[in-house]
Order: structure tokens, then C-alpha cells, then sequence
């Protein structure tokens, strides 16, 4: 086991550092359109390949299928970038997105039962942690050795529950340190598959209330992590003043281009003002913020 987890960490370095350089060339001849984005005077995107690679080469069946699944739509993701269908208020990405989400559901359902809902729904939150460098390596760093420890404290007598989280923490310490540094980003293809193999851990440490439990962990350690950008994105970008711990929370469940487009569906040009003390702690503001109302909330 100790052997695959090290080599898994190895090439997921080696990758890392092949696909950096090589897409940097790439880039800055401007041959990679969406995969190279003029960030930090320009950053390779999508590197979480190497990652996914490594944990696909080492990942037991069937865990090996819903990660391909996952980090095959999210892939076409990053590259066919922010482009929406004809006159549809929906992108490329959403819907490759969401089909994977669905694909992993299905597919993993005859395994984990309702678990693997959630194990989908954990692309959120990491995708959310991936807006700023080392936030979400530091989230997987964190909650993955969280899984050990909560499996170890167990007694869990089966080490191949150890091994997922295990391969997760070496293919994320052989990518972190250029992300880290701000030279390279996960792209969706990287924090898309490691949101599920993350999903996958804490299921086997703990099953479905375990899943449950750190799942609600990992959206607030992510809070945690970004609260200074939450602070002045929810403050300057959408008027939300003074935001709770609630807002946080409620933007790294259901912020992105998806949860707005629900709210549009949902509120259409409107926007609800919130004035409960009570909800306003929970966050009610951000979870019902439109994008697209036609005037910003007086809150």
C-alpha cells in the first residue's frame, strides 16, 4: 500500500512540473486559449491533471470510475471556458458540470447509497476554495489528514479504507507547493476530482453521518481560509454589509455561476431583502442574494 500511495505522490509531482512548463510555453504562445489565463503576469490553469492522473492510476475500482467521470467532464470545462448556449442563460461548463454531478450520482448510488449525493455535492464548496492560491490544497491537506486520524482513532481494521485518503494527501502534497506559490492553478479538472475522492474519504472514515459531519467541517474551514476575501467580495461586489459567518458559509455552498442561475430561475429581476437578526447570522442574505435583480439589497 505505502509503496503505490509514494509513488502516486512522486508522479503527481513530476507531472505537475512537466505540465507547468510545458503549458507555460504553450501559453505564452498563445496556443492553449482557455487553459492559460493572463493571472500573476500568466498562470498555466488546469495542472490538477497531473493529480487526477496520479490518483487514477492508484485509485481501486469503483472509486477509479467516478473520479475519471468527474475529471473528464470537468476537463471539457476548463476547456471550452465561460461560453454560454445560443441565447440560454446557461454555460458550456454548467451543463458538464452537472452531468458529471449526475453521472457520479447514479453510478455510485449501487455503492454508497444516498452518500453519494453528498460526495457530488462536495465539488462545491472545493471549487468555491479554489478561487485563491493554496486555499484548496489546504482544505484537502487539512480534512484528509482528519480522515486518517478519525479512522485511525476508530481502530478501523481495513486498510484499504486508509488508502484512499492516504493517496488523496500524497497526490495533493506532489501538486500543492507551485499552487502555493501562485503559479499554477487546479483548474475544475483538479478540484472537481479531488472534491469527490475528498467526498470518498470522509465516507469511509465515517459513513453517511461521518460525510455528513465533515462535510459541514470542510465549508467552514473553507470560510475560514478565505474569510478575508469573503469579507470585501461580499462588502464591494455585492453590497452585502457587515456579513456573518452565515454569508460566508452560504457563499462557498451556493455561490458560482450555478447557484445564480438558480436564483434567477427562482427570484427573476427581484431581490429579497433580509431584515431577522436570526437569518442574517445564518446567512440569508448571500443565499438569497440575485445577481441579477435590478437593485442591489439595502441590508
Amino acid at each position: 500500500m505505502y509503496v503505490q500511495i509514494l509513488s502516486a505522490g512522486f508522479l503527481s509531482a513530476f507531472l505537475t512540473i512537466l505540465f507547468t512548463y510545458l503549458l507555460k510555453r504553450l501559453g505564452k504562445q498563445g496556443k492553449l486559449g482557455n487553459l492559460y489565463v493572463m493571472v500573476r503576469g500568466g498562470t498555466p490553469r488546469a495542472i490538477g491533471l497531473a493529480p487526477l492522473i496520479a490518483l487514477l492510476l492508484f485509485l481501486p475500482f469503483p472509486f477509479k470510475n467516478l473520479v475519471a467521470i468527474m475529471g473528464g467532464m470537468a476537463f471539457l470545462d476548463d476547456l471550452i471556458g465561460r461560453k454560454k448556449i445560443s441565447s440560454l442563460p446557461v454555460e458550456w461548463g454548467q451543463i458538464f458540470r452537472g452531468l458529471g454531478m449526475i453521472l457520479v450520482i447514479i453510478l455510485g448510488y449501487p455503492y454508497l447509497g444516498v452518500a453519494a449525493i453528498l460526495i457530488a455535492l462536495m465539488i462545491q464548496p472545493l471549487n468555491i476554495a479554489d478561487m485563491e492560491p493554496g486555499s484548496a490544497c489546504s482544505s484537502i491537506i487539512i480534512m484528509s489528514t482528519l480522515s486518517l486520524l478519525i479512522m485511525w482513532t476508530l481502530g478501523d481494521p481495513d486498510s484499504s479504507n486508509l488508502y484512499v485518503p492516504w493517496l488523496l494527501l500524497a497526490s495533493c502534497l506532489g501538486y500543492a507547493p507551485l499552487d502555493y506559490a501562485g503559479k499554477i492553478m487546479l483548474g475544475e479538472v483538479g478540484n472537481h476530482s479531488f472534491a469527490v475522492v475528498l467526498g470518498l474519504s470522509f465516507f469511509l472514515a465515517g459513513g453517511l453521518t461521518g460525510l455528513i459531519l465533515l462535510f459541514i467541517l470542510t465549508v467552514l474551514l473553507i470560510a475560514f481560509i478565505r474569510r478575508k476575501n469573503l469579507h470585501s467580495f461580499l462588502e464591494k461586489k455585492l453590497a452585502i454589509k457587515n456579513p456573518t459567518w452565515g454569508d460566508y458559509a452560504m457563499d462557498i455552498l451556493t455561490g458560482g455561476g450555478l447557484g445564480d442561475l438558480i436564483r434567477k430561475i427562482i427570484f427573476n429581476d427581484q431581490q429579497v431583502t433580509i431584515k431577522n437578526s436570526f437569518l442574517i447570522k445564518l446567512g440569508f442574505r448571500r443565499l438569497l442574494y440575485n445577481p441579477f435583480a435590478r437593485h442591489k439589497p439595502s441590508n
